[in-house]
């Protein structure tokens, strides 16, 4: 496995010095994650980019990726009703196919389930994530900034059938989806439709189970690591597809057009009001309160010519649900941001949490923040 180049001691006590102001205790996460539970969040595409573990007998485990997960299980399972954790340890993702980047890495981050102004907290934790990467001395450095749930609400605003807009809003995650819902749809084919038919209404766990007795019966053995629940539930959603209907061709335009928006932060809010639908209440609420969160970055010392809101921005982990960004340096590219963080208020209540609460994180990656580092 490879390492990541180490760092000045100096230098990593920088960047680590914005976290130790931030209010939160430290913490820790087992190494060893359940494999299912994290495809189940961050979705089945994540699986190649995880050191997969299999026991004798036992339920598949991996090497934990991230530590927005495993902390938000033990935060559920202490029973808390608020909570900051700061972590500061390594996180293990395998490499794209063909790339250098190191496998093993040390992550300095804060996760935050309080409740209040989420704008306000979203401002604080993007800030701080700002902060503890410009003191690595990268001079070249910009804040990406994106919200899946200004999408949604642009969907909204379009006033489409409740189903279609479902979709769409699930697919934002995906690129390819999008792209065959902005071409035309999701064809579904007869065999599709019926065997979607026969699973349609049924407990996603009765499902899977008769998927997998469809397969013994006609002798099937599956291949690709699908697992039965995953494969149910799409034959499920391409038969809802199916009848939840298209997007004309100016609806798809549309949000091709708001798919394009990426400007600075305050004339890409004035676009993407500009496309606005017939029903755009919620809309105007988002756009009014992105207005709120910018003014808080800028009030927190990130510099608003370094910011830049792209309506299509998206992150590879399923569980955000909200606002998102990255810190990027312009040594390093897109593909190696050197922080990253973003709102998940649906996860803790996936995992089984009984209060509701807001739910913000961010992470550091100390040897791209490093301006000496080039991991």
């Amino acid at each position: 496995m490879r390492l990541e180049r180490a760092i000045p001691a100096a230098a990593l006590e920088a960047i680590r010095a914005p976290f130790a102001a931030a209010g939160a205790v430290l913490t820790d996460a087992p190494v060893l994650q359940p494999l299912g539970l994290l495809l189940d969040l961050a979705g089945e595409s994540m699986r190649s980019r995880l050191f997969v573990v299999s026991g004798d007998g036992g339920e598949e485990a991996c090497l934990r990726p991230d530590f927005t997960v495993a902390i938000a299980r033990a935060h559920i399972e202490a029973g808390a009703a608020s909570g900051r954790y700061l972590y500061d340890g390594k996180a293990f993702r395998v490499a794209p196919r063909g790339s250098d980047r190191a496998e093993e890495f040390l992550q300095i981050g804060v996760e935050a389930f309080e409740a209040g102004d989420p704008v306000a907290a979203d401002a604080e934790i993007a800030a701080l994530a700002w902060a503890s990467s410009a003191a690595g001395g990268r001079s070249d450095l910009s804040l990406v900034l994106g919200d899946v749930g200004l999408f949604a609400a642009f969907i909204d605003s379009l006033d489409l059938a409740a189903p279609l807009a479902a979709r769409l809003t699930r697919a934002f995650a995906r690129p390819r989806q999008l792209k065959a819902e902005l071409e035309g749809g999701v064809e579904v084919t007869a065999e599709q439709s019926r065997i979607a038919a026969l699973l349609a209404g049924l407990p996603e766990g009765e499902a899977s189970a008769v998927l997998q007795e469809l397969w013994s019966l006609a002798g099937i053995e599956p291949v690709g690591g699908r697992r039965p629940a995953e494969i149910a539930h799409r034959l499920v959603e391409r038969a809802q597809a199916a009848r939840a209907g298209r997007l004309s061709a100016e609806q798809a335009d549309a949000v091709r057009a708001f798919l394009a928006v990426s400007d600075r932060p305050g004339a890409a809010l004035d676009a993407i009001a500009a496309l606005a639908g017939p029903r755009r209440a919620a809309l105007d609420a988002a756009l009014d309160g992105w207005r709120a969160r910018l003014s808080g970055l800028v009030a927190q010392g990130v510099p608003e010519d370094r910011m830049v809101l792209t309506a299509a921005f998206g992150r590879a982990f399923g569980y955000y649900d909200g606002y998102l960004f990255e810190v990027r340096s312009d040594a390093l590219g897109d593909e190696r941001p050197v922080a990253a963080g973003g709102r998940y208020d649906g996860l803790p209540a996936r995992l089984g949490a009984e209060r509701k609460t807001g739910a913000v994180g961010c992470m550091v990656r100390p040897a791209r923040a490093y301006a000496g580092g080039g991991e």
